[in-house]
């Protein structure tokens, strides 16, 4: 799902290397014409921002479902990368690549995708090269190259490389690798302590400070858990996540939020600090995170609480992010526009994978948003990720066999049997 976020800066991003954002719009000014849905493109709405997004989601979670998509729809993504390795939002048809139209969030996506469909080791290699080459020297990343980083778009590159087998340890720039790319947007001890463990989108040009953003948060919580998409869920930890340990740490007040230039927050201890930060959120807002606008009443923020339940269930807390799948479960059809959008049904399918909850109507409606598949597995009719049922079901067969050779043996043993089996049922 294109976040408001997400699609604002690629709006602006288009507005700016076309000239249209220098001042008002005219009145008599053409309304852009929406780009017309391309064969093998997951949903119907215009892929002008969202193209490589959605179809790279869509094709992750399909691919976890067992569900071998249609090559037209690989092939789209495929034919999406351009020559350097990275990918825009999207390019139509026989549209030549620009350089400044190709981005991280993109890019970070459809590497994800590919790895986790098999067979583009190269396009792989190629978008891996792309990341690399266009990390910033402080480690971040940005959402299109050469301006400043921000913790979403750090955050997927780091889940890319992860998928790609690739140390994000490694990757740097001028001494800067991707995990201190990641701690410049991560609330410290000097932050409050309900803010502690946040992430901001970016540090205040003016000042350096860092304000807790919960879309940041969640998305980078991913990437600070050492995961990336699809998320597996198989880890389990007895204990909530562990809160920043901030012995004697002078907090500052709330309303100036942490400093970019405090002691940045370590990568061991990262990951749990935000999930500590997000389960108090969650439980705050009633099992869902909210998004703020300048000028707007709070309402609910889907893809936060998405990104947020992914990221605790990867880091090995599913009873924190529990709630929030209930939450995404009852709601999530108003984000989804009832399984039309194909961005959000992806991710909706995506949590309910991570969570092991019944995935089969989620699928059903990505499947029918796209091309027809070549194959479809078991979990695209049945609940293929619920959790593995007690090895028990050879009693039942048995059963009768025993009672017929235990009749002579008195009806008392044969009561004390009875008892015995119903404990564990």
């Amino acid at each position: 799902m294109l976040t408001a976020a997400r699609l604002g800066a690629a709006a602006l991003s288009a507005a700016l290397l076309t000239g249209l954002a220098a001042g008002p719009a005219l009145a008599d000014s053409p309304t852009p014409t929406p780009a017309a849905v391309p064969d093998g493109l997951y949903g119907k709405s215009d892929p002008t921002y969202d193209g490589v997004w959605r179809q790279s989601l869509a094709l992750t979670a399909l691919t976890a479902a067992k569900v071998t998509p249609a090559d037209s729809a690989v092939g789209w993504l495929t034919g999406q990368q351009c020559e350097d390795g990275g990918w825009p939002s999207y390019r139509a048809a026989g549209a030549a690549c620009d350089p400044k139209t190709e981005d991280s969030n993109a890019t970070a996506v459809a590497v994800q995708a590919l790895v986790a469909l098999g067979g583009h080791q190269e396009a792989v290699d190629k978008g891996v090269g792309w990341l690399k080459a266009n990390q910033n020297a402080d480690g971040s990343w940005a959402y299109n190259p050469g301006s400043p980083g921000d913790a979403d778009s750090t955050g997927l590159a780091v889940n890319a490389l992860f998928a790609a087998k690739t140390d994000p340890a490694g990757v740097a720039k001028a001494g800067r690798s991707a995990f201190d790319g990641l701690a410049l947007f991560q609330l410290g001890c000097t932050a409050p302590a309900d803010q502690r463990g946040a992430f901001a989108y970016q540090t205040d040009p003016a000042g350096g400070a860092l304000t807790p953003n919960a879309l940041a948060s969640a998305q980078a919580a991913l990437a600070a858990s050492g995961g990336h998409l699809p998320v597996a869920g198989t880890v389990h930890a007895d204990a909530a996540p562990k809160a920043l340990a901030c012995a004697d740490a002078p907090a500052a007040p709330a309303a100036q939020g942490s400093s970019a230039s405090s002691a940045p927050v370590s990568h061991a201890e990262s990951g749990e600090a935000v999930g500590a930060y997000l389960t108090a959120q969650l439980a705050a807002g009633g099992d869902h995170l909210t998004l703020t606008t300048p000028g707007a009443a709070p309402t609910p923020d889907y893809t936060a609480t998405a990104w947020a339940a992914l990221a605790l269930s990867q880091s090995g807390h599913p009873q924190q992010a529990a709630g929030a799948v209930d939450w995404l479960g009852k709601e999530g059809a108003t984000w989804s526009k009832g399984g039309t959008d194909a961005g959000a049904t992806a991710t909706l399918l995506l949590v309910a994978q991570a969570a092991h909850r019944d995935t089969a109507a989620l699928t059903g409606q990505l499947t029918a948003l796209g091309p027809a598949p070549k194959a479809t597995g078991a979990s695209a009719t049945a609940t293929a990720t619920a959790p593995a049922k007690k090895k028990d079901g050879g009693i039942g067969q048995y059963w009768l066999i025993g009672v017929g050779l235990l009749i002579g043996v008195g009806g008392g043993l044969l009561l004390s049997l009875q008892r015995k089996r119903n404990t564990h049922l």
